[in-house]
């Protein structure tokens, strides 16, 4: 026995059918994508704020050893938060020249490959933009560990 009507049934599948076609998973890929876009954007933002106020000022004053890997940690984060950027803006928008054929059936192959191009390369610059975050609190954990000799 079910807890729902026969219409509530056959529109719930008349829904579940539409939200599987590509059209339909091609906009939801494109909305997830520019969700993460955002998400990346603001998360890089308060990242650089926090390290600027809380990180050494001065990285002179580190011993060479710290100092070269806040360094590193710094840029390898930064080209991390780039490429995961411009991923997720490269999932989201394609190239302005991009030809779209009016044929059905292109159209259809399209949009699903379209799709699955877009779910991969937001998995990919999720990934990035965790490891680019984790590396720029790594970056200023060390500063603050080793803050370098006290005068």
């Amino acid at each position: 026995m079910s807890d729902f009507t026969d219409d509530e049934l056959w529109n719930a599948s008349l829904r579940g059918r539409a939200m599987a076609s590509p059209p339909e998973r091609l906009r939801a890929a494109l909305q997830q994508a520019e969700g993460y876009r955002n998400f990346l954007t603001t998360l890089t933002g308060l990242l650089t704020v926090i390290f600027v106020l809380k990180g050494q000022e001065n990285l002179s004053k580190m011993t060479t050893g710290p100092r070269w890997w806040v360094i590193g940690l710094l840029a390898g984060a930064f080209l991390l938060l780039l490429a995961a950027s411009w991923m997720m803006v490269s999932a989201v928008h394609e190239r302005p020249d991009e030809e779209v054929l009016t044929d059905a059936e292109y159209l259809l192959n399209y949009e699903r490959e379209r799709a699955v191009t877009v779910r991969r390369t937001t998995g990919w610059a999720r990934w990035m933009g965790l490891v680019g975050v984790l590396a720029v609190s790594a970056a200023s954990l060390v500063t603050w560990i080793f803050p370098g000799p006290v005068s």
